[in-house]
């Protein structure tokens, strides 16, 4: 094992002096008890303690799942990491990692549902049970830096808006597709209709799409990726 870098090898000296003394001590075996009872297994340390701070912006990729290990979510997200009145929330949890460490955490699916996203218990979660969420932190950002970054892509967005107005236009007639904009200016064309349930507020939603530019160069397919994107409908899924 190399150990050329200081603060990875004590960083790596604490988490196994941590998992020693919590043999035996712990409910969940692999788990130490953290940030407000909260139960975490590091799967991955990280280069740096830059941990964020209330108020930074967060880049994660974040999977949900049962106590018996099965996923019903996973994304990557960027979110505002803020601090919540609920002890051992989520937010918790993003609190305690660094940029590029992994972990899987324990919470109250109770909490986490009804309290932080204001929604009912999905119907596969029993009340009053807990629930496993892994979180990779991407990147850290300051409020000042993301409103920069924010400001620079609006501004961008403002200098092409004529333009692709025009190429839309130019594309829908060479195309001839029988459609019209929706009030929020949204061009679709249903290519099957379905019959099945409608998605209602609360509902974790799968969905696989293919995104293409107007001129026909691709840029993403989570059927490519073998990721199916996953969200919760009518909430702010990845807090």
């Amino acid at each position: 094992m190399n150990f050329h870098n200081p603060m990875k090898y004590s960083k790596l000296l604490i988490l196994v002096a941590c998992l020693w003394s919590c043999r035996g001590n712990s409910p969940y075996p692999g788990f130490s008890e953290g940030r407000n009872g909260i139960y975490y297994h590091l799967e991955k340390i990280g280069e740096t303690d830059n941990k964020p701070k209330y108020g930074d912006f967060i880049t994660a990729d974040i999977s949900y799942a049962t106590m018996k290990d099965s996923v019903f979510f996973t994304g990557r997200r960027k979110l505002q990491l803020e601090k919540s009145d609920i002890k051992g929330s989520i937010s918790d949890c993003f609190s305690m990692l660094a940029v590029g460490e992994q972990a899987t955490f324990i919470i109250s699916a109770d909490k986490f549902f009804k309290q932080t996203l204001e929604t009912d218990l999905p119907s596969f979660i029993p009340p009053g049970s807990n629930m496993k969420v892994n979180l990779e932190i991407i990147e850290i950002q300051t409020e000042k830096q993301y409103n920069r970054e924010k400001e620079a892509f609006l501004n961008w967005i403002e200098d092409f808006g004529d333009y692709e107005k025009v190429v839309l236009k130019q594309y829908l007639q060479t195309s001839r597709l029988p459609v019209k904009p929706t009030s929020s200016g949204l061009f679709y064309l249903r290519l099957r209709e379905g019959h099945g349930k409608k998605v209602e507020k609360g509902d974790t939603v799968t969905v696989n799409y293919e995104g293409h530019f107007l001129n026909g160069k691709f840029f993403d397919s989570t059927i490519r990726r073998h990721q199916p994107f996953q969200f919760v409908y009518g909430t702010d899924a990845g807090r």
